[in-house]
């Protein structure tokens, strides 16, 4: 066989296993036929969480749709991110608790009536239906270190209008949170430079 017919060869082969593919992958998108907003849970102890939600609300105001941001631990330290969407995004809602992180308070108390001020606006947006996405950044330490009551986040989460979608970030949440959510994404911790003694990198984790 001549190399132009190997390369002929490899072009069918090629040509057929991508004909096989998308017709998979059409045949999933008409399966899909359920329209509605949509509940996102990215965990794991991996990097990059609040990163996806952040990707996230650029989409969806790439189409002109309305956002509100809640970050129930983000506040009280720089974050490019909200830096960006406060600067540039006037249309966007985003409240921060502004504690910061609950191993540097140390005070239950004062954190507990943070988080629960805090749900009251998350809550709030949750019952908006002139949302089209709702970000709860870090809402799964206020679950772990029981600020918030499982149930009341939960059942807010499950009862938000039909055409919203929400992305609740932070490691953990329960079994209960995972369960009634349309896609969990685990984001694995592979390797960290902060083991290496690399310093936290503005611009790229925060």
């Amino acid at each position: 066989m001549t190399d132009s017919e190997q390369l002929s060869a490899k072009q069918k082969a090629h040509k057929a296993k991508m004909e096989k593919h998308k017709q998979k992958v059409d045949s999933s998108i008409a399966a899909a036929k359920i329209e509605r907003g949509v509940s996102i849970l990215m965990t794991g102890n991996g990097k990059g969480k609040t990163s996806s939600a952040f990707g996230m609300v650029m989409r969806a105001l790439g189409y002109k749709q309305k956002v509100g941001i809640i970050q129930f631990i983000k506040g009280a330290q720089d974050c490019g991110e909200a830096d960006f969407i406060k600067a540039h995004c006037p249309s966007v809602d985003l409240y921060q608790m502004g504690t910061g992180f609950t191993w540097n308070t140390q005070d239950m108390d004062t954190d507990t009536a943070a988080a629960e001020k805090t749900w009251g606006l998350a809550e709030a947006m949750l019952k908006d239906p002139s949302y089209d996405l709702v970000i709860l950044d870090e809402l799964t330490y206020m679950l772990g270190y029981k600020y918030l009551d499982k149930d009341t986040v939960v059942n807010a989460i499950e009862n938000r209008p039909s055409e919203q979608s929400v992305v609740v970030t932070g490691r953990g949440g329960g079994s209960k949170l995972r369960s009634i959510m349309d896609t969990v994404s685990d984001v694995k911790d592979i390797r960290h430079g902060y083991r290496d003694g690399l310093k936290a990198r503005k611009g790229v984790d925060y």
